[in-house]
């Protein structure tokens, strides 16, 4: 997918509700890897790790039809890239094709975390006896595969005591042998069939890994039901960098909130939305993710993650500032270590956009590095104090939004 936005800064007449992004599609250019639950469950079932009979719907009538071939209770599952969708309604059961059908139309009518159901999962309803939980990732800073997992599963496996889950780093050259999956499953207190049923799950998740190039394979929870071990969920995530190898892939584009969506077509570096009320640009992901934490250590609630980027100039720091207001925060706290990225340039877009279009709420500058005292000077010309110290800059972006956003 490739995205496109084009704005021009000597327009006098620029106006945010002007830059929303033209997207033009090309095909085999993407942005997202991450797979629907029923897509993680047909590759599941190509590798042979045990899943419930269901398929896949987009309507009420479709819905119905698969329930009664299953011939029995059924779950309706919305297909959504997000957690937590049994807490938000968007799971629902039925003992009657009827009753699924109804299910799928009050699902299908729903958002769901901010996400709009477009399909749904309609599957047999499993006898549940246990719910485990799995997972094979990367470790970024031990370089290695990891496997975690648990004897508790479900929906709240975040909350689950450190002492209650089991963490095994993988060597890449030995791969995920039988006796270490076996000792897996005695670690999680599983015997006999289940056992066996376990390990060779496990492995086969592995090998999925590897040969689909996964950045995570999960499932959750994972289901014993007398002796079989059944995935009840399943989560696969691929590299990017090697969908070209898979060409087989049907790829989503739904996991990004609107304005991230925004965020993704006006070019704006990374951006992830947080839920807080303190808009938050910083250029690089390091110095990003030290001011989220200084923002919280004084209090404070982040409303979003954004990486500008380096060498972000005055067009690109225009368009930041017009997704940051997209979320309508208290106050915007600008972090910039000028290296790449010129402290003139941001304080010169920062100036355009007060005088032309208006910044309605509060905005805390700390700016250190190149044309520093060239950009601190555009700054206060037009009633913007910067400050050299993120501590300082980051406890008054907190006390303004503490106050309503009142400078």
């Amino acid at each position: 997918m490739l995205l496109y936005h084009h704005i021009q800064m000597n327009d006098e007449h620029l106006r945010w509700d002007n830059i929303n992004p033209q997207i033009i599609l090309r095909e085999g250019q993407i942005y997202n890897v991450k797979c629907f639950e029923y897509m993680g469950k047909e590759i599941f079932a190509d590798y042979g790790i045990p899943v419930p009979q269901g398929r896949m719907v987009t309507t009420p009538e479709a819905a119905e039809q698969v329930a009664a071939e299953i011939g029995k209770s059924v779950v309706i599952k919305s297909q959504v890239l997000s957690g937590k969708r049994g807490k938000g309604g968007g799971i629902k059961f039925s003992d009657t094709p009827a009753g699924a059908r109804t299910a799928a139309e009050e699902i299908l009518a729903m958002t769901v975390q901010g996400h709009q159901v477009k399909c749904l999962l309609v599957e047999e309803k499993l006898r549940i006896e246990h719910e485990l939980y799995v997972a094979i990732t990367i470790d970024g800073a031990a370089k290695a595969p990891v496997l975690i997992t648990s004897a508790k599963g479900g929906m709240d496996i975040e909350e689950q005591a450190e002492e209650d889950i089991v963490k095994v780093h993988l060597d890449v050259f030995l791969g995920l042998q039988p006796y270490l999956a076996k000792d897996l499953a005695r670690r999680i207190g599983l015997k006999g069939a289940q056992a066996k049923a376990y390990a060779d799950i496990v492995q086969k998740m592995y090998k999925i890994m590897i040969e689909r190039d996964a950045e995570l394979v999960e499932i959750n929870p994972l289901v014993l039901s007398g002796d079989q071990v059944i995935a009840a969920d399943a989560k696969v995530t691929i590299d990017d960098s090697a969908l070209f190898r898979h060409k087989e892939l049907t790829i989503v584009d739904e996991d990004k909130t609107e304005i991230e969506k925004l965020a993704q077509a006006a070019g704006v570096g990374s951006f992830v939305e947080l839920g807080g009320d303190i808009a938050i640009m910083a250029n690089g992901a390091g110095i990003t993710m030290g001011t989220l934490d200084m923002i919280q250590l004084f209090g404070g609630s982040p409303a979003n993650f954004m990486d500008a980027g380096g060498g972000t100039g005055v067009e690109g720091t225009a368009k930041a500032i017009g997704i940051l207001l997209e979320q309508k925060p208290k106050v915007i706290f600008i972090n910039i270590f000028g290296g790449i990225t010129r402290c003139d340039d941001v304080a010169n877009a920062l100036a355009y956009v007060k005088k032309n279009i208006g910044i309605p709420v509060p905005v805390v500058v700390r700016m250190v590095g190149t044309n520093e005292e060239a950009g601190v000077q555009i700054l206060r010309e037009v009633g913007i104090d910067a400050y050299r110290e993120m501590k300082e800059a980051a406890q008054k972006a907190v006390e303004l939004s503490k106050v309503g956003g009142v400078a």
